[in-house]
């Protein structure tokens, strides 16, 4: 592609400014200071960036240093999808845990501390939380980063959850417009589609996304799903119906729209990234995410190029740029006022609040003839393929956390038609806890538990994704969700700590 831009004309500027992208690497690299300089505003960060709370400290500073009213953005909705705590896991539980308590004031609680946590990191834009409604028990990419498959549950607590991330100065983005929920692809990989009714749409999808608008959310994020009732042509990343006349039109709101990430197949396999930017700026959006994959001064030069060479070849109208730019920048005025006015720590919520919130969310199936263990169990661990949101770099279960209580507990991972019979190969006489994560979604999920309780009926099992099938095992526990602080409220009552 020609190059038209050269860093310090306006046009130039305002394409630098609707992008949000990422880097590699635990500081900033110089090609990424030098575009702040020229006019990028924002930064999305993942969990390669961060190491630990003060690095990731002098990592804002660094940024800030060049820009000060820099977004700096993050995906972190606790629960399974962390960054902050992307080697360890999350001491927050995640959405589907706080649907399950069902107390809007302790997901505004939690909210809040996760975003006090943020900030005092220099974070100030998160990519949460999601507002998707998870109708669609085959989900394979919502499921328990959903506050639950009933509407007004589900509206009620992203409500909360932005009212509670942004008292703690964190601007909010909810996700995945027009609602993800009802889905059984994932957009990492392709395409989605919701062949739902506009009536259904209307009840069902955008409850929870009018309720966000109602609390004041800062921004919203996209979905790349078809929706053919909206829009029959374009995903809604792309749908000037879906983005202007919907979001902005009939549900009033005027904050900032952020795309889901554009490296995604469901929009890098179909459009490519460079004409999926255009046509989504066109529709509405007004910045650009993208870094999650593709994570490097070229791919910014090529997103910076495709829209000022859109704007000059008449396709994408000027003054729709500006808009955008101008949005990304208004974004950027509130989180520096907000932090100049010390919102972030008007409250303390307390640093276990998130311990707090996964011991309630807990459902127990069982305890009435359970005596908790005092000998160390084997820990059978069956384990799916993780969905490129969650990733597959924490660490999750329950193993760890009864290790801590019960020394010389062991562990193993198993997966596929012969994981039961492995693992009762590998526990021998050691009593088993069999960890699962969404059993309903996985047949030789159930075939290995079917295995393991003919031979072992003493077996505890833990479900730690959407408890979807029957509770069996001498024990069964729900947490709602594979964060460290689930895996922790779980082995407390294995053990009866």
């Amino acid at each position: 592609m020609t190059t038209y831009a050269d860093g310090t004309d306006t046009l130039t500027r305002d394409a630098l400014t609707v992008l949000q992208p990422g880097f590699t690497g635990t500081t900033a690299p110089d090609w990424l200071l030098r575009r702040l300089g020229e006019g990028l505003a924002s930064v999305g960060l993942f969990g390669r960036n961060i190491t630990s709370p003060d690095q990731l400290s002098a990592l804002t500073v660094q940024l800030r240093a060049e820009r000060d009213d820099v977004l700096v953005a993050i995906d972190e909705e606790g629960g399974d999808v962390t960054r902050l705590e992307v080697g360890t896991g999350s001491s927050f539980p995640g959405n589907h845990a706080l649907g399950a308590v069902d107390d809007v004031e302790l997901t505004r609680q939690v909210a809040h501390e996760l975003g006090r946590r943020l900030a005092a990191c220099g974070v100030n834009l998160n990519w949460a939380p999601s507002a998707d409604v998870n109708s669609n028990p085959a989900n394979p990419v919502i499921g328990v980063r959903s506050f639950g498959a009933d509407t007004h549950l589900v509206a009620r607590h992203t409500a909360a959850y932005v009212t509670g991330l942004q008292s703690a100065g964190v601007a909010a983005c909810t996700k995945h417009f027009p609602g993800h929920g009802d889905t059984a692809v994932d957009s990492h990989h392709a395409l989605p589609r919701i062949d739902a009714e506009p009536e259904v749409l209307q009840e069902r999808e955008l409850a929870p996304f009018r309720a966000a608008i109602a609390a004041g959310t800062r921004a919203v994020m996209s979905a790349h799903i078809l929706v053919p009732a909206l829009d029959p042509n374009r995903p809604a990343t792309l749908s000037a119906r879906i983005l202007t006349e919907l979001l902005r039109g009939d549900l009033g709101y005027d904050g900032l729209i952020v795309t889901d990430g554009m490296e995604m197949r469901a929009i890098a396999g179909t459009y490519g990234i460079e004409r999926g930017s255009v046509l989504a700026i066109a529709a509405g959006a007004d910045a650009i995410c993208v870094g999650g994959g593709l994570a490097d001064d070229a791919t910014v030069r090529g997103l910076r190029d495709a829209l000022v060479t859109a704007v000059r070849s008449g396709e994408l109208p000027e003054e729709r740029l500006f808009e955008a730019a101008e949005r990304v920048r208004a974004l950027a005025r509130w989180t520096a006022s907000t932090a100049r006015s010390g919102t972030s720590g008007r409250e303390t919520t307390g640093s276990d609040i998130g311990l707090l919130a996964a011991r309630r969310a807990l459902t127990v199936t069982g305890a009435a003839d359970f005596t908790p263990l005092t000998a160390p169990p084997y820990v059978a661990a069956f384990t799916p393929v993780a969905n490129i949101a969650v990733g597959d770099e924490t660490p999750w279960g329950v193993a760890a956390e009864l290790l801590r209580l019960l020394p010389g507990t062991e562990t193993g991972t198993f997966a596929g038609d012969e994981a039961g019979k492995a693992a009762l190969a590998v526990a021998g006489e050691r009593r088993i806890v069999a960890v699962v994560r969404d059993e309903h979604r996985h047949p030789w999920m159930t075939r290995a538990l079917d295995t393991l309780l003919a031979r072992r009926p003493d077996t505890i099992v833990v479900e730690m994704g959407v408890p979807g099938a029957a509770p069996r095992g001498a024990l069964h526990l729900a947490t709602y969700g594979a964060a460290r602080v689930c895996g922790r409220a779980a082995a407390e009552v294995i053990a009866g700590a």
